[in-house]
């Protein structure tokens, strides 16, 4: 792709969820909290409800994250908006509403905001929700500065989300240790750009064969400035991060 051909292209630091240990996770009120921090890139969830609309949301289900409970695949969007998603993080957020896709990308795009879109399917619905929510990703960020990098555990999400739109850069999200030279293999097979990676798996020798086969690294979830800077020496992209409090970009100018 040939905004990657210079490098890296998106901000170096990256807000988990949005603001999401300061706000509540994947919603609005968590994005406007981390812009006003200063971040400038946002990873948050994306599945979807039962009529097939791309909602915010980590989990499969609703019980933590609102006053609703069951899986969020068995509601429709219409009835998702009615149930509030602020007051379990605390008083001063009730009545928070659910984000859809459409919604964030009305908030994001006209402020120059950048996201990691990671596809979370619920379960049994991975290829449609790799597919829906690269199409959708696809229209609303067609004016955009810079695309929305997509990235899932799922590589059935990755391959659907490759052939509804295989113009989006896509990361292979990993949790486990495995061999260097089949995480390389797996990149390739997948056309992924790179790995968005547990922090406490980066090693010399990984970041290495990422940079010789043009593979980026983004490392999750980093909130001491330290283990950034230490991170960021080792070569890796970008992180992404709890940390609003002290914001990293505050104490280091490592943003793109």
């Amino acid at each position: 792709m040939t905004i990657f051909a210079a490098g890296w292209p998106y901000p170096r630091l990256i807000a988990h969820r949005g603001a999401g240990k300061s706000a509540p996770e994947n919603t609005l009120s968590a994005m406007r909290h981390g812009a006003r921090q200063g971040y400038q890139m946002f990873e948050y969830d994306v599945k979807l409800s039962r009529d097939q609309v791309p909602v915010l949301l980590h989990d499969a289900t609703l019980d933590r994250t609102s006053n609703a409970v069951g899986a969020v695949a068995k509601y429709s969007f219409n009835e998702l908006i009615q149930f509030d998603y602020g007051s379990w993080h605390g008083t001063e957020f009730c009545g928070e509403p659910m984000l859809s896709l459409y919604g964030m990308a009305n908030f994001s795009i006209p402020l120059s905001l950048h996201s990691n879109i990671e596809i979370k399917p619920s379960p049994g619905l991975e290829a449609i929700t790799g597919a829906l929510v690269a199409e959708q990703a696809r229209q609303l960020w067609q004016t955009a500065a810079l695309p929305p990098l997509l990235s899932s555990f799922s590589t059935e999400c990755l391959q659907a989300a490759a052939l509804s739109a295989p113009e989006l850069p896509r990361a292979l999200l990993v949790e486990k240790p495995q061999a260097t030279t089949s995480l390389i293999e797996e990149l390739q097979q997948l056309g992924c750009i790179g790995l968005n990676m547990d922090h406490r798996l980066i090693e010399a020798d990984l970041v290495a064969a990422c940079k010789a086969h043009n593979f980026f690294i983004t490392a999750w979830t980093v909130n001491q400035p330290e283990l950034a800077r230490e991170l960021f020496e080792l070569g890796v992209d970008a992180i992404i991060t709890d940390n609003m409090d002290y914001p990293l970009l505050q104490a280091y100018s490592l943003y793109a």
